[in-house]
């Protein structure tokens, strides 16, 4: 708790983790987090959330210390999502407060709560080879449905072998393909490699100006069907550069809005 405060600093979106809400840590943790250093961290990452009633139990004891302390603004709740039972339950869990910010898959914890084999040393994603196709497509795309429902950001577990770059970048790519929004790291050099993957690419961003700026000049014709560049665009082609462009616009990869 001490190091809170000088942490924080270097940081951007500071979250602290804490023990399940089903140990005898948990309540413990959060109350002694947010007494002493409630004012240095924006959320707290809760592990292993397999029932709104786990989301209830930590909001409702933020409410009490925050009051408690005269904290200004609220903590927010990271949930991950890391069993069946979680898996099962998710699209309760994510409308369950609105503290939550964001729902994030455990791929190791989740293996082993549905009986998977362990295929690699740590588990966390190496196994590409294991299952004729994305192994995790079914939990993370439920996952991924139930956050963007509640608007909240969701988030792919680590890859474990942080010494295999191209096998991250090949992972965290299969995550931005099925919607999700960033990736846990497990190492300082994994960090780089998944914010380029996350970013959208110049040609992304360029494809997202021209789809834009084409439906600006029929936008008052009342038309539902534009053309560019011989293919059809709608409205929900709109929406999907409107997204990239805004993302591009939030990280400064362009410096203009449209």
């Amino acid at each position: 708790v001490q190091s809170l405060p000088s942490m924080a600093k270097r940081a951007v979106g500071f979250t602290v983790r804490i023990n399940a809400v089903n140990t005898p840590f948990a309540y413990k943790e959060i109350v002694t987090l947010v007494e002493k250093a409630g004012r240095h961290f924006d959320a707290l990452v809760v592990p292993k959330v397999e029932d709104p009633g786990d989301i209830h139990f930590v909001s409702r004891l933020l409410d009490g210390i925050e009051t408690a302390m005269g904290l200004d603004r609220k903590i927010r709740i990271e949930a991950c999502i890391e069993t069946a039972k979680g898996i099962e339950a998710v699209s309760d869990i994510a409308k369950a407060s609105s503290r939550l910010k964001s729902l994030a898959f455990g791929v190791a914890d989740y293996s082993a709560s549905i009986g998977a084999r362990l295929t690699s040393l740590s588990g966390h994603g190496e196994d590409a080879k294991a299952y004729p196709g994305h192994q995790w497509h079914y939990p993370i795309s439920r996952m991924v449905a139930a956050a963007k429902a509640n608007e909240l950001l969701a988030l792919d577990a680590p890859y474990g072998n942080f010494k295999d770059p191209e096998e991250l970048k090949r992972s965290a790519k299969m995550a931005v393909a099925l919607g999700c929004d960033g990736k846990w790291v497990i190492h300082p050099t994994q960090i780089d490699i998944v914010n380029q993957v996350f970013a959208p690419t110049k040609e992304e961003i360029e494809r997202s100006k021209k789809v834009l700026v084409a439906f600006k000049k029929v936008q008052d014709t009342g038309k539902g069907a534009i053309g560019v560049d011989g293919q059809m665009i709608d409205l929900a082609t709109v929406r999907l550069a409107r997204q990239t462009w805004d993302q591009a616009v939030f990280l400064g990869l362009v410096k203009t809005d449209l």
